[in-house]
């Protein structure tokens, strides 16, 4: 069996890497040879043309097997493009889904008699003002930059970036935490994170506003998992056994309780205990006596 050459995911992140350490040097003022930077363009447009050839062999492998045109080209995707790339992709295509959700006021997979738990709350003023910062940086370049080609290209991604930070907050908004009628929960962060547990796997739920450092997903060394907004989270979830989780770009653990944040803390345990201490429904009517 033939061995596909493929370009190392490193090889890639480190050619993109140079191309925005690059842009950020021109920004600065900084002078960059020519040759420097005709290098560099065509290491980019090398390494893309390569890619581009090795989905296109896998492409047709895949029709030779047999495989319709949408399953092959999903097949060569899964190949030669790099799982951690693959999920970021999937997550702007989700934010911008939700941009359109946002902007029809709906929202992403709340079933009727759900508890809906928004958690924008700390993140919002933030939001706005990372939105606000990213159109004057916007403005700016487009009056300041004097090279053609690199305006161009800037301008393209700087509004690239304001849509896409409004989208993140939009995905935020129109995918809530849920608690289902059943007492299953459901934990989202957009279109990043997403953990569906069980009603089942509930042992308890209370709140508690804590302050973790470090990311918006923290595993910890005692099996508990912190899906962090704004430094905070304010609800703690005890399961029965290990629910796995999926964090951002694919990593994988099992989490044995479970602290995220919620605006309204309360409802969230409320729901979550009226579903646990409702009485089941008997499955055959009572006899006679």
């Amino acid at each position: 069996m033939r061995t596909r050459v493929r370009v190392p995911g490193w090889v890639i992140g480190g050619v993109m890497a140079a191309e925005v350490a690059l842009a950020g040097c021109l920004l600065a003022g900084v002078r960059i040879p020519g040759a420097v930077l005709l290098t560099a363009e065509a290491l980019v447009v090398a390494v893309f043309g390569f890619e581009c050839a090795v989905l296109w062999r896998l492409l047709r492998a895949g029709r030779r097997a047999g495989l319709g045109w949408p399953k092959a080209l999903r097949a060569a995707l899964r190949d030669a493009v790099p799982a951690p790339v693959r999920r970021l992709v999937g997550h702007e295509a989700r934010a911008l889904h939700s941009l359109g959700l946002w902007l029809l006021r709906r929202r992403h997979a709340v079933p009727e008699g759900a508890v809906t738990a928004p958690y924008t709350g700390p993140q919002t003023a933030m939001m706005y003002g990372l939105l606000f910062v990213s159109v004057v940086e916007t403005v700016m370049l487009a009056l300041l930059v004097p090279w053609p080609l690199v305006h161009g290209v800037l301008l393209v991604v700087d509004v690239y970036g304001v849509v896409f930070v409004l989208a993140l907050h939009a995905s935020c908004v129109t995918r809530p935490h849920v608690v289902g009628a059943d007492g299953a929960l459901r934990i989202r962060y957009g279109g990043l994170f997403d953990l569906r547990v069980p009603a089942g796997a509930v042992a308890g739920a209370r709140v508690e506003r804590r302050f973790p450092e470090g990311g918006l997903v923290r595993p910890g060394p005692d099996g508990s998992l912190d899906l962090v907004v704004g430094g905070q989270t304010t609800v703690s979830v005890e399961l029965t056994a290990p629910v796995e989780y999926v964090r951002p770009l694919g990593g994988r653990g099992l989490a044995r309780t479970v602290r995220f944040h919620a605006d309204d803390p309360g409802a969230v345990v409320a729901a979550l205990t009226r579903a646990r201490t409702a009485p089941s429904p008997s499955q055959d009517p009572p006899g006679p006596a």
